[in-house]
């Protein structure tokens, strides 16, 4: 998987000091990052960075389509980094703990779709990670 930052730089995206700590920060396998841990990481590198340059450089990284934007099922949003091979995620129910899949994709019939035209699937397992197993 290409980091990020690399794939905005072959882009020519213009990468001020706040965009590219933003970009740092979501390196790494598994990393789905809300947006104010997004802050916390990139004020922990430099703390001048606001509020407001990561919500809109979030945004401009899900314009780009170099960052995917999900939605866990308590509302909060979380952003992956990691749009170049495709995969499911696994979720745990009691910590909200996200972890990146390649599971094969389930398959409709002709008659399962009803007529839809087939354009993505998303695939979303929950589960319980080992420590909040441990924990019940």
């Amino acid at each position: 998987m290409t980091p990020l930052i690399d794939r905005l730089r072959r882009r020519g995206w213009r990468l001020t000091a706040q965009r590219r700590v933003i970009a740092e920060t979501m390196t790494g396998e598994h990393v789905h990052l809300t947006a104010d841990e997004v802050l916390d990481r990139a004020r922990a590198a430099l703390p001048e960075v606001s509020r407001a340059t990561v919500y809109n450089t979030l945004g401009e990284l899900v314009g780009l389509g170099e960052v995917l934007e999900l939605t866990h099922d308590d509302g909060r949003k979380r952003y992956d980094p990691n749009v170049e091979v495709r995969h499911h995620h696994l979720v745990c129910v009691d910590c909200g703990r996200m972890l990146d899949v390649h599971a094969d994709d389930p398959r409709l019939t002709t008659d399962e779709r009803h007529g839809f035209e087939l354009l993505e699937v998303e695939v979303t397992f929950r589960a319980r990670c080992p420590e909040c197993c441990q924990q019940r």
